[in-house]
């Protein structure tokens, strides 16, 4: 199996890439407070799923995929963030939610089958 052959992997992947083109329309101040943050945030999700696999042991990559979870929720609580203060239209904050639960649904199956494995 690849790392490409993930869903979670691909999922993140493309929040990572929604959340960039999201920050390309935000204001200078924006983009280097909050939005910096959201960058780090929801690339670490892939970059944290990426590395755990590469570990080769269940135990690792279990670790590295609870780290990819609370990155998700670091992530999450951004987006509700730049909603409070209006900076996300209430539409786009929408889809990144779904986006966000979708995938804590799939990492949370992928760390039950990785616990069952350790």
């Amino acid at each position: 199996m690849n790392l490409e052959d993930l869903e979670i992997y691909r999922l993140s992947i493309n929040l990572g890439e929604n959340v960039w083109k999201e920050l390309q329309v935000w204001e200078p101040f924006l983009k280097n407070t909050l939005g910096s943050q959201l960058i780090r945030a929801s690339d670490s999700v892939t970059l944290n799923i990426a590395e755990g696999f590469g570990r080769f042991t269940f135990k690792e990559t279990k670790r590295f995929a609870y780290y990819a979870r609370g990155s998700l929720f670091e992530t999450k609580a951004c987006i509700q963030i730049a909603c409070k203060r209006g900076i996300i239209e209430e539409a786009n904050y929408e889809k990144f939610e779904s986006e966000i639960r979708n995938l804590g649904v799939k990492l949370n199956n992928y760390i039950r089958y990785l616990n069952s494995k350790a």
